[in-house]
């Protein structure tokens, strides 16, 4: 019964902040893909003996890619990018939640190049409701019910509770152990299986964690 309850609160905390993520994983993808649409293309020769011309006023400068707005969702600050995580800060809800995220470093499929959504894990701290590094993952695809995806770090294995696309650690006092490995490896592998039977494996580097983590705790105490 009391498992019941925990990975219901856990479920409901997930579906309060997804849109958070979803606004980050927009960011990422906009950003990106203004970043390479900006890169400065090789300038042509000029003409020889061009003739004098009235100067015309300085055009204003372009100004900056905003993060965008994403209809319904709390829009995500980042608060420093340090190695392969990101530490962002938002308030879905009127309630402040800080996360440190990622994407993988090497994924693969079984078969090989199926299609799936982006993949990400986050860890996340909301003081509201006295949550602090607990760890998620976006798998990309649906798990079957009752489904169960599993993390592997320096000689451990950490069974995850799936729901939907995500999945969440399902020994909740494993968690700190499983964060502190984190802390202190150098990368961890997430392996599962999609309601279709594409089983998965994503390999997530850790470099910049520990300074990530720091960082929002400093921000979400």
């Amino acid at each position: 019964m009391m498992r019941g309850k925990i990975m219901l609160h856990r479920v409901t905390s997930r579906r309060r902040i997804a849109g958070t993520l979803r606004a980050v994983v927009a960011a990422n993808f906009v950003i990106a893909a203004t970043a390479s649409a900006q890169q400065p293309t090789p300038a042509a020769k000029p003409p020889a003996a061009p003739k004098p011309a009235t100067p015309k006023p300085a055009a204003a400068a372009t100004p900056a890619p905003a993060t965008p707005a994403i209809p319904g969702a709390a829009q995500p600050m980042l608060l420093g990018q340090f190695g392969d995580w990101g530490a962002y800060a938002a308030t879905p809800g009127g309630r402040k939640v800080c996360f440190a995220l990622a994407k993988p470093a090497n994924s693969s499929t079984s078969p090989p190049n199926r299609p799936r959504d982006p993949t990400y894990i986050f860890i996340s701290s909301r003081p509201a409701e006295k949550v602090k590094d607990e760890v998620s993952i976006i798998f990309g695809y649906g798990f079957k019910p009752n489904a169960d995806a599993n993390i592997e770090i320096a000689g451990a294995n950490y069974a995850m509770y799936a729901q939907a696309d995500g999945a969440w650690v399902k020994n909740a006092a494993e968690e700190s152990r499983l964060v502190e490995a984190m802390r202190k490896s150098q990368d961890l592998t997430v392996k599962g299986t999609s309601a279709k039977g594409t089983s998965s494996t994503d390999v997530y580097s850790l470099r910049g964690l520990p300074q990530a983590l720091d960082r929002v705790g400093q921000e979400c105490r």
